[in-house]
């Protein structure tokens, strides 16, 4: 085994992430840089590919958090972290279903940890099966869920200097 090359080290390489639907924008044109190995995840500490986007005019630049070994081993947006399914924070979901899933803390485990998911996924199987989960829960989720996207949360921020008055960009500023 080269342990120079990328690929023999779990690495992550990839032609377009996983985003939800709100993340992603509403204008179905827009230029997104690839960045191979640009970031370490906030989760497995790997690196991967980043991906950068705007998602629509007057929008703030949106970038992946996460690679797309934990975003599939949890189901969510690369970006925002939400479920794909319900729109709702993971911390939620895996409460109302019951789901314990602990990632191990130190670099041996939590690298052998994520190889075991990813042949796990990539078999077709998904890590957490969610049909088991009580009908109870399920339904719980689906009344919870955000049905549409909510393309407000893609907007810049609001500018403090303009809040305190004394903001000297006028058109220029990149906030709202």
């Amino acid at each position: 085994m080269n342990k120079a090359d990328p690929n023999k080290q779990g690495w992550e390489q990839s032609e377009f992430p996983i985003l939800c639907e709100t993340c992603l924008g509403e204008n179905p044109y827009m230029r997104m840089t690839k960045q191979e190995y640009g970031r370490e995840c906030k989760i497995c500490t790997r690196p991967f590919t980043v991906f950068r986007w705007c998602p629509g005019k007057n929008m703030r630049f949106k970038k992946t958090e996460i690679c797309q070994s934990c975003a599939k081993l949890k189901n969510v947006c690369q970006t925002c972290m939400l479920d794909l399914e319900y729109g709702l924070p993971v911390q939620v979901r895996d409460s109302i279903l019951k789901i314990e899933d602990q990632v191990p803390q130190s670099d041996v485990n939590r690298e052998f940890f994520m190889q075991n998911a990813e042949g796990k996924i990539e078999d077709g199987k998904s890590y957490h099966d969610y049909s088991r989960a009580d009908s109870a829960a399920r339904e719980t989720l689906r009344r919870m869920a955000r049905k549409d996207p909510y393309y407000k949360r893609n907007r810049a921020h609001i500018c403090s200097f303009y809040v305190k008055g004394n903001c000297m960009r006028g058109d220029e500023c990149p906030y709202r």
